[in-house]
């Protein structure tokens, strides 16, 4: 959820995502920026948004654009040698490693506009202790149409820090996932977050 001021009113407006993401990028220069986003927010208005307004989306493909997430999933069914391999240093006893695979050829296909790259990473993690490994599959896509599979794993990478983080802070210190705020409660939350005094 997000917390605006409506104009005219004094009061804010709580509303979903989907609704603030444009109003909120209005605000700030985001030309030339990469621009990520949650799976929620992979939507044509928000693509064009941000190529009018000439930045580039890094959008996650999940079930929300399901004719994309299959188009996506059969193309990359039968990966060989990954674009790119990240080994991560062992970290809280795992060990990391992620792949990307990238292509052009499904620019022309893909019913979603803008497409300059599809793209797959796999991540796998492996518990020191015990050897147990984990995988996870995640696609997307890109407006950038030359740009290397690094640089695409780190874009995607350092949308996640933000969003563990920030996340993790939020739901910790104001258990925001499990709870319901009377308005005047997320009015507060939302100064405290953006360090403005409480009234």
């Amino acid at each position: 959820m997000g917390a605006l001021p409506v104009k005219g009113d004094e009061e804010l407006k709580q509303t979903n995502e989907i609704k603030t993401a444009i109003p909120l990028l209005d605000a700030i220069d985001i030309r030339g920026k990469d621009i990520t986003v949650d799976a929620l927010l992979t939507q044509r208005a928000i693509d064009a948004y941000l190529v009018g307004r000439k930045a580039h989306y890094h959008f996650t493909v999940k079930g929300n654009q399901s004719g994309l997430l299959k188009d996506l999933a059969l193309y990359f069914q039968d990966r060989k040698e990954a674009d790119f391999v990240e080994h991560a240093p062992p970290d809280h006893g795992r060990i990391k490693v992620r792949s990307i695979w990238i292509t052009t050829e499904l620019n022309e296909y893909l019913d979603f506009p803008h497409v300059g790259q599809a793209f797959v990473i796999e991540r796998r993690s492996t518990k020191k202790k015990g050897g147990k490994t984990t995988c996870d599959i995640a696609y997307g896509i890109t407006s950038r149409r030359h740009i290397e599979a690094k640089r695409v794993l780190k874009v995607n990478r350092d949308h996640w820090t933000i969003e563990n983080s920030c996340h993790y802070i939020l739901d910790w210190n104001y258990d925001e996932d499990g709870v319901r705020y009377p308005q005047a409660m997320a009015r507060k939350t939302s100064r405290d977050c953006a360090g403005s005094p409480s009234a």
